[in-house]
């Protein structure tokens, strides 16, 4: 390490050179600083974050945890959580040294964050809060388990914002068919919101989607990856979890629909994507048919709700006919909710009829 003054440009150049053990030279880097005291605090963090010291800054631990991550996690997560970090978690902490950040920093922090407000005089969301502090409590969590940081602040200093949002906003079947005829003059979005509520699939599964995934025979949608853009390239990844790997039968009408819209897509191959489009595609989609048709607007991801909502239910319907069969006493009281099944699917509501706490 060396720390020179430049006579030409007036800078203070500060050089580091590594070698191996046989004294060969196998990384140098070099930076010049308007004063002495920069160059030499450069140096300094350069070596904590080298020999993985605590002392280091919480910017240079950043960027060892973002490397990290980078071999366990897919592209579009580490993208997601480098981007929040980034934002909302870095500007505050970034030049403190690791080992010196205390609980009241993290309060500090998060009263910042909870009284913000925008524009409009809006806060931020609390679930939004909620996922910016489990980034933080994760990021010093990776710091106990691998560097031996002695506690984690964000324990003692507690958690801000709510796990589940206080109310979910989601269509009623007369609300999607108005919004869905205002698409018809758009054959790609109806086909696409089409889709999306009658097999309850998330964004990314629908825009990975290929001819392939679709057997018309069996009525079958297979879903087995997931479309993300990140840095201006188009990445096709596994889905979000294991269990997300599933075959979806399809109604006839989203047959239909589906028939159609292949039909005129000239060219299709087996493994092109359905709908060469990104996640900013869909919301724009959705904002014009909102206004277009006049209900109210709801998140793209919130479209898939009544399908997981029905099929909840008729998990529970399952439920109760086995219990019927192993209580015989309780048939009469689950037989009504049970015709759903026989006699499918029914416009109304379903209501269990028997008692949760007696066959929970």
């Amino acid at each position: 390490m060396s720390v020179t003054k430049d006579g030409d440009t007036g800078r203070w150049m500060s050089q580091i050179r590594v070698t191996d053990w046989t004294g060969k030279t196998i990384h140098k880097k070099k930076r010049g600083f308007a004063t002495k005291k920069e160059a030499l605090q450069w140096e300094r963090d350069f070596i904590s974050q080298s020999t993985g010291s605590l002392g280091m800054t919480f910017g240079d631990f950043i960027a060892l945890y973002v490397k990290d991550m980078e071999h366990r996690l897919k592209p579009s997560t580490v993208a997601s959580k480098k981007w929040l970090i980034d934002l909302k978690v870095t500007p505050f902490f970034k030049k403190i040294p690791l080992n010196e950040i205390k609980p009241t920093h993290v309060r500090q922090w998060q009263n910042s964050l909870t009284s913000y407000r925008d524009e409009n005089g809006k806060p931020y969301a609390q679930t939004y809060l909620k996922c910016i502090n489990n980034q933080l409590t994760a990021i010093f969590n990776y710091a106990v388990k691998y560097y031996g940081l002695k506690e984690n602040p964000c324990h003692k200093a507690g958690s801000m914002g709510k796990k589940k949002a206080d109310e979910m906003l989601f269509w009623t079947k007369d609300e999607f068919q108005t919004f869905i005829e205002s698409m018809k003059d758009r054959p790609a979005s109806y086909t696409v919101f089409m889709t999306m509520y009658y097999t309850g699939i998330r964004e990314g599964e629908l825009l990975a989607l290929t001819p392939s995934d679709i057997d018309f025979e069996k009525k079958t949608l297979t879903v087995n990856k997931s479309y993300q853009r990140l840095g201006r390239e188009d990445i096709i990844t596994t889905p979000k979890t294991p269990k997300s790997i599933r075959t979806i039968p399809i109604p006839d009408g989203l047959c239909t629909c589906l028939q159609e819209y292949m039909s005129h897509c000239y060219g299709l191959q087996k493994d092109d994507r359905l709908f060469p489009y990104t996640k900013s595609f869909l919301y724009h989609e959705m904002e014009y048919g909102c206004k277009a048709s006049g209900v109210k607007r709801i998140r793209v991801h919130d479209i898939r709700h009544p399908y997981v909502k029905h099929t909840t239910k008729i998990f529970s319907l399952r439920l109760m006919d086995f219990q019927a069969q192993a209580y015989p006493d309780a048939r009469r009281k689950t037989r009504g909710a049970c015709q759903l099944l026989r006699g499918g699917q029914s416009q109304s509501p379903v209501r269990p009829l028997c008692n949760r706490k007696r066959f929970s």
